[in-house]
């Protein structure tokens, strides 16, 4: 979308167009040629209530409250799908899955067997500050494509440090799937660990994959302190089965889900006292946040969405309203955010701290959030699109989500379409209780306006999910 195609949106959505501006202190890095450094912390399955700085009473989580607390705490953050693969390809893209083919009614995600991933032609964030002269790494769970042309080191990323895909695949054959994600072994998952496109370990020794995940993220931290880097640091957890290392066994109330929890807490205090040790924190802007919501499926081994509605793997707030915390001291201003963003907004986001353009060739679904973080003004994002595969769900403007159609996240519970749609004010009624449709018929006009002009920009992508080997 070109600038005054999306000066013109704002405007229809009642935006002034300064809101779509650079700030100052972005206009001053462009012209110094000083370029922060980026890290995005991103959980797998964490759910909106398991932090204490969101509300959990026996998780303890200090050091990513003290993070939210220097930083900005961001209440009505979106991914923009519910499950693993086409939310980790809408934030290393900028666009919704739809466009890029990395969603599928057919796969939900990508599996070991799958012959598809991430295509060649789109251009991730990794890839855009790279050509700015960044130093990249991606580091952890990927889950955009296992054979060699899909990995992060094809997209990129410099190096790469992780496992492929979900932490539950390549499980043994004849075991019960259920069975041992509750109750697991390292030896009941063939997993591989890979450096770059290299196999270094099967099965991953998930016990100690959270303390060496962040190993990796510290040397590469110290290893690039003299140049600007990128970091996309993806956790495996808290996704099941359930792992942590033997000095958190037993470190929270909230049982084994939260030991694995107050590990990623320790985790990020040890990247951001490694930034403040290398006088790296007052350049660096480092985001935490998670793909979707809990999986509410696997009981006690599964999070909380607080007093959000259901979780992975649907289009209610639950599955897709995410924890998430900027941080950046001296140049984030503190605060709550409640206004509304994405993952989608990460990559203009990160480009405009770059000082590189968006490519003009395709179509952008996310908004540069700079204005928000350093000058506390309104976001620019007013509208988001609840995709569940190729399949529009539905859509909130403003205070209002409109579904067109429910389901249930797993099993064989059939689509219940809306006519007319469910309205739900999410100011008064985050837990999308009490539907307002009847009040409010202008509302469900303007939403309807909203989608005929998404589908208008429209140009889907082919099916990357669901070929097999």
């Amino acid at each position: 979308m070109s600038v005054n195609s999306r000066r013109q949106f704002l405007q229809r959505l009642g935006l002034s167009a300064a809101a779509f501006t650079l700030s100052p202190m972005i206009a001053c890095n462009q012209q110094t040629k000083t370029k922060p450094n980026m890290i995005v912390v991103f959980c797998d399955d964490l759910g909106y209530g398991d932090l204490g700085v969101f509300g959990h009473p026996t998780i303890h989580t200090p050091n990513l409250d003290r993070m939210a607390a220097e930083g900005q705490k961001w209440t009505q953050f979106y991914v923009a799908a519910s499950v693993c693969t086409p939310s980790r390809a809408a934030l290393m893209t900028g666009r919704y899955p739809v466009r890029t083919g990395m969603c599928s009614d057919v796969r939900r995600v990508l599996f070991p067997d799958s012959a598809g991933g991430l295509p060649e032609d789109e251009i991730t964030v990794a890839t855009a500050l790279k050509n700015e002269g960044y130093a990249t790494a991606c580091i952890g769970k990927w889950h955009l494509g296992h054979l060699p042309q899909y990995l992060p080191t094809n997209h990129g990323f410099d190096t790469y440090f992780g496992i492929p895909y979900s932490n539950d695949m390549d499980r043994v054959a004849g075991t019960n799937y259920r069975e041992v994600c509750m109750n697991p072994s390292i030896e009941d998952f063939e997993v591989p660990l890979l450096r770059d496109t290299e196999v270094i370990e099967r099965p991953a020794n998930q016990h100690t994959i959270t303390k060496r995940y962040t190993q990796e993220v510290i040397q590469f931290i110290r290893d690039h302190r003299q140049e600007p880097f990128f970091i996309y640091f993806a956790h495996s957890m808290p996704h099941v089965p359930l792992f942590r290392s033997d000095e958190f066994a037993g470190d929270s109330r909230r049982g084994i889900y939260g030991d694995v929890i107050q590990e990623i807490d320790w985790s990020v205090g040890q990247v951001l006292d490694t930034l403040r040790e290398t006088d790296l924190d007052e350049n660096t802007m480092v985001v935490f946040t998670s793909d979707n919501g809990p999986w509410l499926v696997f009981d006690q081994h599964g999070g909380s969405a607080g007093l959000l509605k259901d979780g992975k793997g649907t289009t209610f707030e639950g599955g897709m309203r995410e924890p998430t915390i900027f941080w950046w001291p001296g140049k984030i201003k503190p605060g709550v955010v409640m206004d509304l963003g994405s993952t989608l907004d990460l990559f203009p986001t990160c480009c405009a701290l770059a000082g590189a353009d968006l490519p003009n060739d395709r179509i952008y679904d996310g908004w540069d959030l700079s204005p928000v973080l350093f000058e506390g003004q309104p976001s620019p994002r007013q509208a988001m699109f609840y995709y569940r595969g190729t399949k529009l769900y539905a859509v909130r403007k403003g205070a209002y989500k409109a579904h067109f159609i429910t389901q249930s996240a797993y099993g064989n519970f059939k689509p219940e379409a809306h006519d007319p749609p469910l309205l739900y004010d999410l100011d008064e009624d985050p837990g999308e209780t009490f539907n307002v449709a009847d009040q409010h018929p202008d509302v469900m006009k303007e939403i309807l306006e909203l989608i005929a002009e998404h589908n208008a920009n429209m140009t889907r992508g082919l099916d990357c999910l669901a070929e097999r080997l």
